[in-house]
């Protein structure tokens, strides 16, 4: 996981998943790399370790739902990790928060306000779906 870390800081990325020997890495920011990974490629993430900046509830359900081995991440929601730990991933982090903010740093990141009160990954999933779609329009 080191070595994936490392390529991420260095390269910049938002994410680096690694499937074996394959590794890819993403730059865009929020969920939508993962989302579209988990709809085009989701034989990538099955077992897969991934290292990433922030993970709220809608990057660790996409997570969960792609079956992912391991996770190393910067900051983490604890409604996150909760996620991701009762699904029995492996996850290590520099620092857990109560909730992600936005980008904009004035509040809530929009997902993790979307999906507090839902707890399983099947319940959130349609609001990241939902989500998606109106920022693509």
């Amino acid at each position: 996981m080191k070595e994936l870390i490392d390529i991420l800081d260095e390269g910049g990325y938002s994410c680096v998943i690694a499937q074996g020997d394959h590794i890819r890495t993403f730059t865009r920011r929020g969920v939508a790399d993962l989302y579209d990974l988990q709809q085009e490629d989701p034989a990538f993430l099955k077992g897969a370790s991934v290292a990433d900046k922030v993970i709220g509830k809608a990057a660790a359900t996409l997570l969960v739902l792609g079956q992912v081995k391991e996770v190393s991440v910067h900051t983490i929601s604890q409604p996150a990790l909760q996620i991701l730990q009762e699904a029995g991933i492996s996850v290590s982090y520099d620092e857990a928060v109560h909730h992600i903010i936005n980008r904009d740093h004035t509040g809530w990141c929009p997902l993790e306000q979307a999906s507090w009160d839902l707890h399983s990954p099947q319940e959130i999933y349609p609001v990241i779906q939902n989500f998606i779609n109106r920022q693509r329009k």
